[in-house]
């Protein structure tokens, strides 16, 4: 078991439904103690009431025991991938900013993204992407990357990753051991691919080693299948690349995150309980759904394992010890700008003049 000072709920990014909290989320904050949360489109419909949104979310995981803020999280790339879109700044796309191959240019944009990010009450962005988009016909990458060119994706990815931590919003490198060359989407099933250890080595883990040393403390894993290093674990499950390359490796010692463990790539080939104890004991610090009851799924597994002693619970405290660590350091907007200021930032003109000057 774990000590009654941490909560299982921790390990687990939840979402859930509504644009406000309701009863059952409500219930869920209080009984579980979740300090994760991730939000999507269906959860916004303005500024003023995703802020109202985030801060109710906060004081009510502070009136649960929450004795640090919780992290509240989403996927704010740009180009298709932008969960607030109406009032905010429209964002490009990552491979519009890699045709100008300028970080300074990429900076700057991190820097917008995070500042109204910021402003929202949100403390996690899930970007840059820092996968190269070496197949063409890759169908989730294309555009979301910042190019099919090395050096491009390397100084675009840890600029983005330094313009978001300049403005206080943790930023999440994505997907490792790299989403680039694959055929399949693994929001539908699961990919394999075949690249060549040496060359992953050279070419798509250049620029998470250089989004590392730029300081990400967020690294996401992929969902895909190298059958010739695991033939039998894709990226989120195996114990080869989290622990093997990733952490001895590449010596990453931030937090590793799955991507959203509901994407078909995991619920067609792997049981609602099973799933989350694979990953944990392949080494993920924090486990991704979208959805409110599957989190609640997880999270009984999770008590249920270590119960039987299935999973250590040493490497589970571990694993919440390294998320404590960055939620004590957080800043929040709610703590140092009145609403006008968080309200005037959100979508403000001259973040839109910069990306139409620059990205049109």
């Amino acid at each position: 078991m774990i000590d009654s000072g941490y909560s299982v709920a921790e390990l687990v990014m939840m979402g859930f439904s509504g644009k406000t909290l309701s009863n059952e989320t409500l219930s869920t904050l209080k009984n579980e103690r979740p300090s994760l949360f991730i939000l999507f489109a269906h959860n916004y419909e303005s500024k003023e009431q995703l802020i109202a949104l985030n801060d109710e979310l906060q004081r009510k995981c502070e009136e649960a025991g929450s004795n640090i803020p919780v992290m509240i999280s989403v996927d704010q790339e740009g180009g298709r991938v932008q969960r607030f879109r109406n009032q905010f700044t429209l964002l490009p796309t990552a491979q519009k900013v890699g045709l100008r191959n300028e970080p300074n240019l990429a900076f700057e944009l991190a820097q917008i993204q995070a500042r109204e990010l910021f402003a929202a009450g949100i403390q996690l962005n899930f970007a840059p992407v820092c996968d190269i988009n070496t197949n063409p016909s890759n169908p989730v990458i294309g555009d979301r990357a910042y190019g099919d060119n090395l050096d491009i994706v390397t100084r675009m990815s840890s600029a983005s990753v330094l313009g978001h931590l300049s403005e206080g919003v943790e930023p999440c490198i994505k997907h490792f051991p790299g989403h680039g060359d694959t055929h399949l989407d693994s929001h539908e099933s699961l990919p394999t691919v075949n690249t060549p250890l040496e060359v992953l080595k050279k070419r798509e883990w250049v620029p998470f080693q250089r989004a590392i040393k730029a300081g990400t403390n967020f690294l996401m894993s992929a969902h895909i299948l190298l059958p010739h290093l695991d033939p039998i674990n894709p990226g989120t499950l195996s114990p080869t690349f989290l622990n093997q390359y990733l952490r001895k490796e590449l010596q990453y010692q931030g937090i590793i995150t799955s991507d959203d463990m509901e994407m078909g790539a995991i619920t067609k080939n792997y049981g609602a309980e099973e799933a989350p104890l694979l990953a944990l004991k392949a080494g993920c610090d924090v486990l991704c759904y979208r959805s409110e009851g599957a989190a609640l799924i997880a999270i009984e597994s999770i008590k249920k394992a270590l119960k039987d002693q299935k999973l250590s619970g040493d490497q589970l405290k571990l694993s919440i010890d390294r998320v404590r660590k960055v939620r004590t350091r957080q800043k929040l907007a709610s703590q140092s700008m009145s609403l006008a200021e968080r309200l005037q930032l959100i979508g403000n003109e001259k973040h839109s003049k910069f990306v139409v000057e620059h990205f049109s």
